[in-house]
């Protein structure tokens, strides 16, 4: 399947973030940023991007911002397409990482 967009680390961590949440629901920016390690200004450009390319949507809440005392948040969650591309990517990685031969401490050995 292709990917329509470069698999860079901060792909890669906000699709991570996202994996933790549930389908349907989705989870808001800042909270996706939280949990990737990342700038804001670098998470919501991305979440753009990808939503551009098919494999996010997002959607306002739906609260009167009056009441709850703080603006309405964007939702963003995986398309069926982009569920697809991040679980794929992380089986890849799962299989490269069980791939790698186990590190063996390097030992020097010398006679006294």
């Amino acid at each position: 399947m292709p990917v329509p967009f470069r698999m860079t680390p901060a792909t890669r961590a906000v699709f991570d973030a996202l994996a933790e949440f549930d389908a349907e629901t989705g989870t808001y920016g800042r909270k996706i940023a939280a949990i990737a390690g990342l700038a804001t200004g670098t998470v919501y450009p991305l979440l753009d991007k990808l939503e551009r390319g098919g494999v996010l949507v997002s959607c306002w809440e739906d609260i009167d911002p009056q009441s709850e005392g703080r603006p309405a948040r964007r939702y963003w969650r995986f398309t069926v397409e982009g569920a697809a591309i991040a679980a794929a990517d992380r089986a890849a990685r799962a299989q490269a990482r069980a791939a790698m031969p186990a590190r063996r401490p390097r030992v020097r050995w010398t006679e006294p």
